[in-house]
């Protein structure tokens, strides 16, 4: 039996979760903008306490890699390595966009492709294809949606689009054939569980003082204008 704290701050959800094994026994979450730093360690004390458990009790942590938010990912990692740090246990990372896509596929429940949309402002996403068994068949990346850019989603295989890039994308992914779009999907921590529990036992683990989020591209900061 072990205890998994899981964090999810790549997007405007600041979620938290507690899984026995591979089953949730407790979470919370706000998706309200991001509110990650004033809510996420209150977040992981309340979850602990919803299972009467102590700190202590945790055997490792899941952190949601990326990409997505800059700054959202940032606050996440940093309270997972000071946990990891302090409690001395492991951290495990989980993909966001697979995280994402296991959460529709057991929606779904269909032989097909998923490919999940993550808004990287303006006309961007970040993106990638998974098959119904997680198997990336489109490498993550960024992409600028164009007329030309979608060809990558033009499969001869039913595909799902979703997250919160999709709506932008749903114009444009409308002149291809096989597509099916789902709403209102967004990133959780109870979606990472799963992933999460099959990493921790095969000791999956990413060493604390070198875990980076996968950004995918820089982050660069602008100047205000005087």
């Amino acid at each position: 039996m072990a205890y998994l704290l899981h964090i999810e701050t790549s997007s405007t959800n600041c979620s938290v979760a507690i899984s026995n094994d591979d089953k949730l026994i407790a979470k919370k979450e706000s998706n309200n903008g991001y509110t990650h730093a004033e809510n996420l360690h209150l977040f992981i004390k309340d979850v602990i306490k919803q299972c009467d458990l102590q700190i202590h009790d945790l055997n490792a942590i899941s952190i949601s890699s990326g990409p997505g938010s800059y700054t959202g990912l940032r606050i996440g990692y940093s309270a997972a390595k000071g946990l990891s740090y302090a409690l001395k246990i492991p951290i495990i990372t989980v993909e966001t966009l697979k995280a994402l896509s296991f959460k529709v596929i057991n929606i779904v429940n269909k032989d097909a492709l998923y490919c999940p949309l993550i808004d990287a402002r303006r006309m961007e996403v970040y993106t990638a294809i998974y098959d119904y068994h997680l198997n990336e068949t489109l490498p993550l990346r960024p992409l600028i949606l164009n007329e030309t850019s979608i060809g990558l989603f033009n499969q001869n295989k039913e595909i799902y689009f979703f997250g919160d890039g999709m709506p932008k994308a749903k114009t444009l992914l409308l002149t291809l054939k096989n597509v099916q779009f789902i709403e209102h999907i967004d990133a959780d921590a109870e979606s990472m569980i799963s992933l999460a529990f099959k990493k921790y036992i095969a000791n999956d683990f990413v060493d604390a003082a070198y875990a980076e989020p996968n950004y995918l591209k820089e982050f660069f900061f602008t100047n205000a204008k005087n």
